[in-house]
């Protein structure tokens, strides 16, 4: 594996600074990690029974002229915000029912007069998830007319980052099926055409956009947290704890994730819309588009941890909400619930809950968690 520097590029004229790392070690040079060990380029080679390319006119050109770098990233980031999106329906399904909300407003009715593609499938995804709730039907009636817009408007909120993801995908899918190098060849008709597919523009604003979309999943998540956590919006106890007085509960664990909620509003800021001549001048406009889906997937792990911070406070409550009321939860809700718990404890007392956040990330990661939840619920949408 080929030692990249992931900063160094600004995404016009190719990757040329990162991509040429990657072929220096093709020919003998640069840097490598071979078995866990970082060696030459040559002795990379030697260990896998490779010998140096002896590159020929217009090869090394070949190797360092595209978008790879940024286009590879961005394969990886649109992959695990599709798997993020589900993953912050469930979230929000658990906390909806622990906040005692409605499953009214994700009604389709509601969506098809505004029919935006990712906001039908969060609402789709939300009646899945919460079907078959005693907990939920258990307050049918209450005096409480509509509840708060980050349970309300979660098909709308998690709806708009979903389609911020389909964007996202179909750009990287046809950048990943496109020749991005300077000159192009074309033997059919044995004539060469220089242009400018090399410059990275639409990933770097599919990036951007696709960080402002990842940012208001992780936002809306830490504010339904706020309410779980807040005795004065939620019939639950003060930070979730069983004796307030001498346990923080998951107050420090609200802390953390607002902190990442306002540093994902500084990586949000688009990369694009910045330029810096190069190349003398002849380059004078560039896309910046390794820094725009770097920040992005900088911004897609704080929202990992901002959701797993949900899931864990949800299971709480799930357990301080029956613990006097042994209601059901939803299909879907119940088994995530389950997954939850299969790692992290109820929190009696408190403990590090960094390890506690660390552990439901990890579960995350795992396609396990959202199988056992679509096995109980029903296939979910991500995008």
């Amino acid at each position: 594996m080929p030692v990249v520097p992931e900063k160094g590029s600004v995404g016009a004229s190719g990757d040329l600074a990162p991509t040429a790392h990657l072929g220096l070690v093709l020919i003998g040079r640069g840097e490598a990690f071979c078995n866990g060990v970082r060696v030459s380029g040559r002795k990379a080679l030697e260990t896998i029974g490779l010998r140096p390319l002896k590159l020929a006119a217009g090869e090394g050109l070949a190797l360092i002229n595209g978008t790879q770098v940024m286009t590879a990233i961005g394969v990886l980031v649109v992959h695990d915000a599709i798997r993020l999106s589900k993953l912050a329906d469930i979230a929000c399904a658990m906390s909806l029912e622990v906040l005692m909300g409605s499953r009214s407003e994700f009604d389709p009715i509601v969506h098809r007069v505004r029919p935006h593609p990712g906001q039908i499938m969060s609402a789709e995804n939300m009646l899945k998830l919460t079907a078959g709730s005693e907990i939920i039907a258990s307050h049918e009636g209450c005096a409480r007319v509509q509840d708060a817009y980050t349970l309300r408007c979660s098909p709308q909120i998690h709806g708009a980052s979903k389609d911020a993801i389909a964007h996202a995908k179909r750009v990287v899918a046809i950048e990943i099926n496109s020749t991005t190098t300077n000159p192009l060849v074309f033997p059919d008709i044995d004539d060469i055409r220089l242009g400018g597919n090399f410059h990275g523009q639409p990933i770097a604003m599919a990036a951007d956009y696709l960080s402002m979309g990842l940012a208001e999943l992780g936002s809306v998540s830490e504010r339904r947290i706020d309410r779980m956590c807040n005795p004065h919006l939620s019939q639950l106890p003060a930070f979730l704890a069983i004796d307030g007085g001498l346990n923080s509960g998951y107050m420090i664990a609200q802390y953390t994730a607002a902190a990442l909620v306002s540093e994902n509003k500084v990586l949000a800021h688009p990369a694009c819309v910045d330029s810096i001549p190069t190349s003398a001048g002849k380059e004078d406009h560039v896309s910046m588009g390794t820094i725009a889906i770097r920040q992005t997937r900088e911004i897609l792990q704080h929202v990992e941890h901002i959701i797993a911070i949900e899931l864990l406070c949800a299971a709480q409550a799930y357990d301080l909400l029956t613990a006097e009321k042994p209601l059901a939860s939803g299909k879907g809700t119940r088994r995530a619930y389950e997954m939850v718990r299969s790692r992290v404890g109820f929190l009696e007392r408190d403990r590090e809950l960094s390890q506690d956040i660390a552990a439901v990330v990890s579960l995350m990661h795992d396609g396990a968690f959202i199988a056992a939840v679509e096995a109980a619920a029903g296939s979910l949408k991500g995008c």
